[in-house]
């Protein structure tokens, strides 16, 4: 969120909160991940860097494809125009999502080594870099769970030192979640993205 819309929060709290409960409320009926590529066009509308590559992050977290994302900014064309669609590409080439790029574009979800297990201690978690993502490992009870480190809110990343015991903290808003099962316990209503994956003599593989 903008430092303007923090000041009003603060500064007009009444007001912006009708504002806020009419926004949710408007797209109480759309899944997450038409609200967030909704939510994409109109940041590309306004040319807005910060708000686009939030949205596009968080499209990708509620499960969009790279190609669904570029498809939703072709069919807005009548209303964005080419020059805001190849600003909002610029954009996103200059950041380097790996979704992005263009041998990733179409291609079938892969398996990726992750790391040995028995670096991981039983009951306790990690957080590792793997090909562009960076993933927060659980491991227990013989397995391991596999999420990004995004908070789903607004793509915060979330250090290891946010966990304590399963309880894990979100440092910007306090989205609460459960490391063992992903869920949301606290603030928000959206689980953390998580990861097939598999273990296969003694190393951990996820698939994206």
């Amino acid at each position: 969120m903008s430092d303007a819309l923090n000041y009003l929060l603060k500064a007009r709290p009444e007001a912006m909160g009708h504002y806020f409960r009419f926004l949710k409320d408007a797209g109480s009926r759309l899944d997450p991940k038409t609200r967030s590529l909704i939510s994409v066009i109109t940041k590309v509308h306004s040319q807005t860097r910060r708000g686009l590559l939030q949205y596009v992050k968080r499209a990708l977290g509620d499960g969009a494809s790279a190609e669904e994302i570029l498809d939703a900014l072709l069919m807005a064309f009548p209303a964005l125009g080419l020059a805001k669609i190849v600003w909002a590409v610029d954009v996103l080439l200059a950041s380097d999502i790996p979704d992005f790029r263009t041998d990733a574009l179409g291609a079938a979800p892969q398996w990726r080594r992750v790391g040995e297990v028995a670096a991981i201690a039983p009951g306790g978690a990690t957080r590792v870099a793997c090909e562009g993502r960076t993933l927060l490992v659980y491991r227990a009870d013989g397995a391991c769970t596999v999420y990004d480190s995004h908070c789903p809110h607004q793509r915060t990343p979330i250090p290891l030192q946010a966990l304590s015991g399963r309880e894990l903290k979100c440092p910007k808003h306090g989205w609460t979640f459960d490391i063992a099962t992903g869920a949301c316990t606290a603030i928000g209503d959206r689980p953390l993205k998580r990861y097939p994956s598999k273990i296969e003599g003694g190393v951990l593989f996820a698939e994206w």
